[in-house]
């Protein structure tokens, strides 16, 4: 079993060795990764982590977990499982209008509305209902959109051959039909295996960005699997998607 902050260490490495959330240290996010040891200075860091840090605070308090970087917490928020269940809706909407509320104007209903909808603290919705790309999407921006959206949620696919620091992965990659997003069929990625992250042809993984973050059991594919559709039918169905997004506004994304 990887302990809660080591399994958070490698998920969150990835965005955060391109500089896009985290603290500004990410040798040492990764050095936590690849040692597979945690302590007080990789429970300071995770904190720092903007995006994902209050949404583990309340996935563990709806749990009655004390520590946001229980294993059980923080596999629910990368991966998915029980715990997001009980993050109710109304409490959900709560947590995302109170949040985000600064930046969103006179829209923070849209937020609550994907809460009521059936949004899960997890974060492939974070990726999909939060930041702004589906926005762009709808605007008509579609190339670097997409691809930002295919990095940044976390995928699983299964691993074809390993060449050194190099890993061929079969995976289904997002598309965007001009109404909505969906998967397309598998194709071959190139990805590297993530610190402290062994990796092996035919195992089922979990990438984020350009990385394997974690081998998945079936349990844990299936898992995610659920949440990444479940999410996106909540962003697809509603009537005003990534409401951080004004059509004219600079994009930015939420941290």
């Amino acid at each position: 079993m990887i302990s809660g902050p080591v399994l958070f260490a490698r998920f969150a490495y990835p965005p955060n060795v391109l500089g896009y959330c985290g603290p500004s240290d990410s040798a040492a996010v990764r050095d936590y990764a690849a040692a597979g040891t945690s302590d007080r200075g990789l429970a300071e860091l995770a904190r720092r982590f903007s995006g994902a840090w209050p949404y583990l605070q309340l996935i563990a308090a709806a749990s009655r977990i004390t520590d946001p970087l229980d294993a059980r917490v923080v596999r629910a928020y990368w991966v998915g499982g029980p715990p997001l269940e009980r993050v109710g809706p109304s409490l959900l909407a709560a947590h995302l209008t109170g949040r985000f509320e600064h930046r969103l104007g006179g829209r923070r209903a849209d937020l609550a509305s994907l809460a009521m909808a059936g949004a899960r603290p997890h974060h492939n919705f974070h990726v999909f209902g939060v930041y702004p790309w589906v926005g762009l999407l709808r605007a008509g921006f579609v190339e670097e959109p997409l691809r930002v959206l295919d990095r940044c949620r976390v995928r699983w696919g299964r691993v074809v051959s390993v060449h050194g620091d190099t890993v061929t992965v079969r995976s289904r990659p997002l598309e965007w039909d001009g109404l909505g997003l969906g998967l397309g069929e598998p194709r071959l990625e190139t990805a590297r295996p993530g610190p402290g992250v062994p990796v092996d042809a035919g195992d089922v993984v979990a990438l984020h960005w350009d990385w394997i973050c974690h081998r998945l059991d079936p349990y844990g594919a299936a898992m995610l699997r659920h949440y990444t559709m479940s999410q996106m039918t909540v962003v697809n169905t509603a009537p005003r998607p990534a409401p951080a997004l004004d059509r004219d506004s600079r994009v930015r994304a939420l941290s």
